[in-house]
C-alpha cells in the first residue's frame, strides 16, 4: 500500500479542503515573514542610529583618567600609535570604526583652545553632524566585523579640488564652532598654531560638546607640532554591541594589556537593550503564531478524521494496520506545511516589501534564509497539530465505524 499515493490522491480529490488546510498555515508564516523581515531593517537600522552616537569604548594609557580625556590635560600621557595597527591585525570582531587622536591644550593668542590630530576619514564617520557639511569618512559597517580605515598615517599627496573634505593636509584644519568665534575666523582664512600656520578649510557645525573648542588637524602634523612622533592620546572606537556583550572589552585588554579601556555605558545600555526588546517582541509574535497555527491545523485534522471515518475504516479492513493510518495523516500534515510554508513565505515578503515603506517608512528587502525557516516552522506546525488527530484515527475501531456507517 503506498501511502503517498492515497495522501496525493486525497489532496486532488479534495481541492477545497487543501486549500482551507494550506491557508491555516499560510497565513501565520506570512505574518512572521513579514514582521521578522521588518524587524531584520529596523535592527540594523536602529543599530546605524546608536552607532551615529560616535564612539562606546575608550582606549586610554594606563595612568589616564576619563577628565584627562575631557579635559585635554597637556600633562596627560600618551600610547603608541601603532597599537591602532594591533587591534586591525588582530582580525578581532565587533571593531566597526576606530579614530585615534592626539590631543594637548596650546594657545593662540590670548585664547588656549584645544589641538586634536586626527585621522579624518576615520573620525568624520564617527561623527554624523560633521558629514552635513561636506565631511565624508569611511562608511561605517555594522555587522560586528573590523573596518580598517582607508587612510594610514602618511600625508596623502592628493589636494582638495572637491567641494567634500575626507582628508587633510599637511597645512590644513578643520574649526569648532565656538573656536571659531572667539578666534573670529572664517573659512579659507590662516591659523597659527604652535609657529605653525594652518588653513581653515571648514567650520564644523555646534555640538554642544567639547568638539566645539577643538582645532582639528592631521594626526601626524599635530603629532609633529607637539613634537610627541608615533605617539597618541587615546582610541575612540565604535565597537558592536553584541560583541560588547560578549566580552569584546576583555579580548582589547588582552591585546593591549598596558592600557585603560572603557566604554561609555549610556550607548552601550542602549545598545544591548534596544536589540533585547526588539527580539522579544519578535519571539512573542513568534509563540502566538506558532500556538495559533498548531491549533487551527489541529481543528482542520480532526474534522478531516471524523469525515473520513468510513474510509479509515475500509483501509483497516483491508489490512492497513494503525501505522499506516498515523502516517496518512502526518505525511498530509507534511505536505500541506511545505506548500503552506513556500507560499507563507512569498506572501510575507511581499507583505513586507511593500507594507515597510509605507507603514515602518524603510525599505524592507526580501530575507532569503527565511524561505529556510518557513519551511521548517511549517512542517512543525503541521506536524504538532496533527500529532492528536493522528493518533485517534489510528484508534479507530474498523467493525464498530462500519456498523455505525
Amino acid at each position: 500500500m503506498n501511502v503517498f499515493k492515497i495522501v496525493w490522491l486525497e489532496l486532488l480529490n479534495r481541492k477545497s479542503q487543501f486549500v482551507s488546510g494550506i491557508l491555516s498555515i499560510t497565513l501565520g508564516i506570512a505574518v512572521i515573514v513579514a514582521i521578522q523581515s521588518i524587524s531584520t531593517v529596523s535592527r540594523e537600522n536602529v543599530a546605524r542610529k546608536l552607532d551615529n552616537l560616535g564612539a562606546n569604548i575608550l582606549v586610554l594609557p594606563q595612568g589616564a583618567s576619563i577628565d584627562d580625556y575631557y579635559t585635554s590635560d597637556i600633562d596627560a600621557p600618551t600610547i603608541p600609535g601603532e597599537y591602532v595597527e594591533r587591534i586591525l591585525n588582530s582580525t578581532l570582531k565587533g571593531v566597526d570604526n576606530m579614530s585615534p587622536k592626539l590631543t594637548r591644550r596650546v594657545k593662540v593668542g590670548e585664547n588656549a583652545i584645544v589641538l586634536t590630530g586626527i585621522l579624518p576619514k576615520s573620525e568624520i564617520a564617527s561623527k554624523p553632524l560633521w558629514q552635513g557639511v561636506g565631511l565624508i569618512g569611511t562608511e561605517v559597517k555594522t555587522e560586528c566585523a573590523p573596518t580598517a580605515p582607508k587612510e594610514t598615517f602618511e600625508y596623502l599627496d592628493e589636494r582638495l579640488q572637491r567641494k567634500v573634505v575626507d582628508t587633510l593636509q599637511k597645512n590644513e584644519c578643520l574649526l569648532g564652532y565656538q573656536a571659531a568665534k572667539r578666534l573670529n575666523l572664517k573659512e579659507k582664512e590662516s591659523l597659527l598654531v604652535l609657529n605653525t600656520e594652518l588653513t581653515v578649510v571648514r567650520i564644523l557645525p555646534e555640538t554642544g560638546t567639547v568638539d566645539d573648542d577643538r582645532v582639528f588637524a592631521h594626526l601626524t602634523t599635530v603629532q609633529a607640532m607637539t613634537g610627541i612622533p608615533d605617539q597618541i592620546s587615546a582610541i575612540e572606537i565604535m565597537g558592536c554591541c553584541h560583541a560588547i556583550s560578549e566580552g569584546l572589552l576583555s579580548k582589547l585588554r588582552n591585546i593591549l594589556p598596558d592600557t585603560r579601556i572603557t566604554t561609555i555605558n549610556q550607548i552601550v545600555s542602549t545598545q544591548i537593550e534596544t536589540n533585547r526588546l526588539m527580539n522579544k517582541v519578535s519571539l512573542v509574535f513568534l509563540i502566538i503564531i506558532f500556538f495559533v497555527g498548531s491549533v487551527s491545523m489541529g481543528n482542520f485534522m480532526w474534522a478531516n478524521v471524523n469525515e473520513r471515518k468510513k474510509e479509515i475504516g475500509i483501509l483497516r479492513m483491508m489490512g492497513a494496520s494503525k501505522k499506516i493510518i498515523y502516517q496518512l495523516f502526518i505525511y498530509k500534515s507534511i505536505v500541506l506545511g511545505v506548500v503552506g510554508g513556500i507560499a507563507g513565505f512569498v506572501l510575507g515578503t511581499l507583505a513586507g516589501v511593500f507594507l515597510g515603506p509605507f507603514l515602518a517608512d524603510m525599505a524592507v528587502r526580501p530575507v532569503y534564509i527565511y524561505l529556510l525557516w518557513s519551511l521548517l516552522l511549517s512542517v512543525i506546525i503541521g506536524i504538532a497539530g496533527a500529532v492528536i488527530p493522528a493518533s485517534m484515527a489510528a484508534k479507530i475501531d474498523p467493525h464498530t465505524n462500519l456498523q455505525e456507517a
